[in-house]
C-alpha cells in the first residue's frame, strides 16, 4: 500500500536537522539555521510508503518537500509530527512490538513511552509562575507550573489509560476526560460509547489526546471533533500516541490545521483490517489481556 502525505515531521532534539514546509516551492530541501546539512541523518517531509522500509535502514526518511524560511508561519497553519530521537522512547517501542512481551510488561511499556512523550510534548507550553523563596541559604528566584490551569488529559478508551498512566507523575496540574471510542471492525467507522467531556473547556485549556494507535484516523478525527465542539482550537491540542501511519497523519493534516501529534514512531501502512504494519497488534487487548 503506497500512498502520499502531506504534513510535517519534525525531531524535537536541539541536535537535530528540522524541516518546515512551504510558502513557496524549492527544488531541494534547506535546512534551518544553526543546522548543517547531513546527508547520514536527513528527514523529510511527504514520503512514499512504499519506499520507506528501504529509507529507513539508511538512516533517512525519503521526502517531497517544500521550504519556508520562518517557522512561525509553518506552526500556524500546518500539523506537525514529532518524532523525539531518544533511545528511551526507541526501547520501550522495541518492548510493545515483541509479540513475546507479557501483558504486565506490555503495559508498563505503554506508560513508560507516554510519560517520555508527554514529557516531550510539555516543553515550552505550560503555564508558569515566577517569584521568589527562602532557600536554605538565600533568597532564590524560582519559576513553578501554573496549578491554577490544569492540563486536561484526554485518553481515548483502552489503551490510551495506559499511554496515559504516568501523566499526573509528571505534570503538577491536571484534569482527566475520559472518551471510549470503539471501531467496527467490518467497515473501521468509529462509535462513541463514553463521552466524560465538559459540555465547555474554560478559556485557553490545553489538551493532550492520548490514543496510542493513529491508524486510519477514525477514532482520532472523532475525538478532536468532540473537543472542536467544546471550543478547543487545533492550537490548544497536543495529540500522544505510540504509533502512527500515514492514512491518520493525511486525515489530520488535512482536518487540523496547527495541530501537533508527538509520536514514538511512524510505520509505512495499513492493512485492510486497519492495523499498522508492522505495529505491535491490538493495543488495548495487549495492554489488558482481554
Amino acid at each position: 500500500m503506497a500512498c502520499r502525505i502531506n504534513f510535517s515531521l519534525r525531531c524535537s532534539s536541539s541536535d537535530t536537522p528540522r524541516f518546515v514546509p512551504p510558502s513557496h516551492p524549492f527544488k531541494n530541501p534547506t535546512l534551518l539555521p544553526p543546522f548543517k546539512p547531513n546527508t547520514n541523518n536527513l528527514i523529510k517531509l511527504s514520503f512514499s510508503t512504499s519506499r520507506w522500509l528501504r529509507s529507513r535502514r539508511m538512516g533517512f526518511v525519503t521526502v517531497n518537500s517544500h521550504m519556508a524560511t520562518e517557522e512561525k508561519s509553518i506552526s500556524e497553519d500546518r500539523t506537525l509530527v514529532f518524532v523525539p530521537p531518544h533511545p528511551l522512547i526507541k526501547h520501550w517501542i522495541s518492548v510493545l512490538r515483541n509479540e513475546q512481551t507479557p501483558c504486565s510488561i506490555f503495559r508498563n511499556a505503554m506508560a513508560e513511552l507516554g510519560r517520555l512523550l508527554m514529557y516531550e510534548a510539555s516543553r515550552d507550553w505550560l503555564p508558569t509562575v515566577t517569584g521568589e523563596i527562602q532557600s536554605p541559604m538565600a533568597i532564590a528566584s524560582v519559576e513553578f507550573i501554573d496549578p491554577r490551569e490544569p492540563v486536561a488529559i484526554v485518553p481515548i478508551l483502552r489503551a490510551g489509560l495506559a499511554l496515559a498512566e504516568h501523566a499526573s507523575s509528571i505534570l503538577p496540574a491536571t484534569k482527566t476526560y475520559h472518551l471510549g471510542v470503539s471501531r467496527d471492525e467490518e467497515t473501521l467507522l468509529p462509535t462513541v460509547y463514553l463521552n466524560k467531556l465538559p459540555d465547555k473547556f474554560p478559556e485557553g485549556s490545553r489538551v493532550f489526546v492520548v490514543d496510542p494507535m493513529l491508524a486510519t484516523g477514525g477514532t482520532i478525527v472523532a475525538a478532536l471533533d468532540l473537543l472542536k465542539e467544546r471550543g478547543i482550537d487545533n492550537k490548544q491540542i497536543k495529540v500522544i500516541s505510540a504509533l502512527a501511519a500515514p492514512p491518520a497523519l493525511q486525515k489530520l493534516s488535512e482536518r487540523f490545521p496547527g495541530l501537533h501529534v508527538y509520536t514514538g514512531i511512524i510505520d509505512p501502512t495499513v492493512n485492510e483490517k486497519g492495523f499498522i504494519i508492522p505495529g505491535l497488534g491490538d493495543a488495548g487487548d495487549r495492554s489488558y489481556g482481554t
